[in-house]
């Protein structure tokens, strides 16, 4: 099969099966998002979410976190894995943001990128989720996901797998299709012992066909 058609039948896949994918981090505007994602780091989004509630209660916006001490930041976050990193990517991130954005969050991956804790995954997340850009964001679960499949092929960091799945998506689809392999990669395609006989797309899987063959 050829590298369009297994992503053209993969993307017919997930609009059926999967069409209103989103993150399952909970936030209700642009800057608890990206300080969710900064907390997600290493850290499942279910633990994530059991901190935030409490930590937006304190530091609703990027002000009031600018203005708080390590210590208060640390003791609301401290059960997340890092702790003592995020707090810092925080407390730089809220700073800056306000000092060099008024508090906004901005909606360029250069500008992004300027923020302490902030990466070109991150980066990509805030900008296919906030402002629906077609960004990928390519974590653990997308590199693993897309290499199994065979959407990716030979790529050996993330940046290369990302160039691959912005090449063949369609523009208008990439923000959706980060959340299709991420959720794929959480619930079906998981790192240790991946659920490949319940897989709606073992059909066009590498792996799984791979997996088949009598050693």
């Amino acid at each position: 099969m050829k590298k369009k058609e297994r992503y053209e039948q993969v993307i017919a896949y997930f609009t059926d099966a999967m069409p209103l994918a989103d993150t399952e981090l909970e936030y209700t505007n642009p800057y608890e998002l990206l300080v969710a994602v900064i907390l997600s780091a290493q850290c499942t989004d279910k633990r994530v979410n059991q901190i935030t509630p409490y930590f937006f209660e304190h530091f609703p916006d990027a002000d009031s976190l600018a203005n708080a001490t390590t210590e208060e930041v640390f003791d609301l976050i401290k059960s997340c894995s890092y702790p003592n990193n995020k707090t810092n990517h925080l407390l730089g991130m809220a700073r800056v943001l306000v000092e060099r954005f008024s508090g906004t969050v901005p909606d360029t991956r250069e500008e992004l990128q300027q923020l302490p804790g902030v990466g070109r995954k991150t980066a990509n997340v805030i900008l296919s989720v906030v402002f629906r850009q077609p960004a990928m964001a390519v974590d653990t679960h997308v590199f693993r996901v897309a290499a199994r499949i065979g959407l990716s092929t030979g790529a050996r960091n993330p940046y290369e797998t990302e160039k691959q799945l912005t090449r063949y998506i369609p523009q208008d689809l990439i923000f959706k299709a980060h959340h299709w392999l991420i959720l794929h990669g959480r619930y079906v395609c998981t790192a240790r012992n991946p659920a490949c006989n319940d897989c709606g797309i073992n059909h066009l899987c590498k792996y799984f066909s791979k997996k088949k063959k009598p050693s």
